[in-house]
């Protein structure tokens, strides 16, 4: 008979402790290698990110329909089973807004760039045809920055634009050997002030949008005595970019549209940061509107997670069947419209699933629960809008 022999003891490779399972209980570290096939490398970038296994299905469909049963189950303990609402809140994030920027930069190759009427001058032949385009394009900026429902900081723009355009038609005329457009006279369609009439310009000539744009060319020299030297340089360079975006976008053409792209870019590299800014800030709303119920913040965090993470999610649904109904619409028309009937529902079921979440977490009156997700969305709302602010300001001094 065969005496029962000690199975050998293996010990952690990392602290040298005695190891009596997949993990070391000293330092946490894997007894498996990680010198394995790819395959397994993948899987783990998987785990990584989204957990790649059966949480997937026990989390992604209750997320979408069952509001607030997931953040009940972390408030039970029960947690295993689910990916964590970060992570979860984190991956749709970033998938969303992947794939909103998608539909922006695929926008942008359908319709022509602001400003790309400058770009037309080179296509002209002779300087007849660059004056009347001139002539074209600036009687529609005249026309528009004489209506009295235009801001003046859009005819701000419009003089900017108006002056770049003459630039790029006097380069025009200078390639075909013609003389440069002369300037408007000053008894032109829009009316000098006294100022404007002692100086000998009215606001037809172009050399007064030039003259009312130096701001655009001077460097600038913002200083807030409360801030610091470092932070003042680098507000000052912010504006600084902010003004050649805008001046680039006015010249049109390749100039305008790099602008246009490197704006862009900006505002999406600035939007996931500030949503992660603003869940915190949703739970401390929510601390704040039900304060008397005795909850824990980080409670209101993990009901700020799982909203945004809904959110997201039901953003990215809504961008891949748009992308979906754009390429079936020229095939099948039925099935276009059919998915637009889903997007409407799903578009009706996002504000619905919100306040049947925050009846059942915190679990209210019905007329409570209505009045308080009506002041909850509207703080949120105006602050969220003065984030997307501030993100779009960000983005055009990139």
């Amino acid at each position: 008979m065969k005496e029962l022999e000690e199975a050998p003891v293996r010990f952690c490779a990392n602290c040298g402790a005695a190891l009596q399972g997949e993990f070391c209980h000293e330092c946490g570290q894997s007894v498996h290698s990680v010198l394995r096939p790819v395959s397994h490398m993948l899987e783990d970038a998987g785990d990584i990110f989204f957990h790649m296994d059966e949480r997937i299905v026990h989390t992604v469909p209750p997320l979408f329909t069952q509001p607030g049963f997931l953040t009940l189950e972390y408030f039970s303990g029960r947690r295993v089973r689910y990916i964590a609402p970060f992570r979860l809140m984190f991956v749709f994030c970033l998938l969303a807004f992947f794939f909103v920027h998608v539909a922006v930069n695929d926008m942008a190759t359908r319709f022509p760039a602001i400003g790309d009427d400058t770009g037309a001058f080179a296509h002209a032949k002779t300087p007849d045809e660059v004056r009347q385009l001139y002539e074209s394009n600036i009687e529609n900026l005249r026309i528009t920055e004489a209506d009295a429902d235009v801001p003046e900081q859009a005819k701000a723009g419009f003089r900017t634009a108006r002056a770049a355009m003459r630039a790029s038609a006097d380069a025009r005329l200078a390639e075909l050997k013609a003389p440069p457009i002369a300037a408007a006279p000053d008894a032109g369609k829009g009316a000098a002030t006294p100022a404007e009439k002692e100086a000998g310009r009215g606001k037809d000539d172009d050399s007064y949008y030039d003259a009312n744009d130096d701001w655009l060319n001077s460097p600038s020299n913002v200083s807030f005595g409360w801030l610091p030297d470092a932070m003042g340089e680098r507000l000052n360079h912010s504006i600084d970019r902010f003004k050649a975006n805008l001046k680039q976008m006015s010249m049109g053409g390749d100039v305008g549209n790099e602008a246009v792209h490197r704006i862009v870019e900006g505002i999406f590299g600035v939007l996931p940061p500030t949503m992660f800014i603003m869940v915190p800030v949703f739970a401390l709303i929510l601390k704040l509107f039900y304060v008397f119920r005795r909850r824990l913040y980080m409670e209101h965090v993990i009901v700020a997670l799982h909203s945004h993470a809904f959110l997201f999610l039901a953003l990215l649904i809504l961008m891949l069947l748009g992308f979906a109904r754009s390429a079936l619409q020229p095939h099948v028309a039925i099935a276009a419209s059919g998915i637009r009937l889903v997007q409407w529902a799903i578009a009706i079921w996002m504000p619905a699933y919100l306040l049947l979440m925050q009846k059942r977490v915190y679990r209210q009156g019905w007329g409570m629960t209505i009045f308080k997700y009506w002041l909850i969305g509207s703080v949120y709302f105006w602050l969220l809008g003065f984030a997307l602010v501030i993100a779009m300001l960000i983005g055009l001094s990139h």
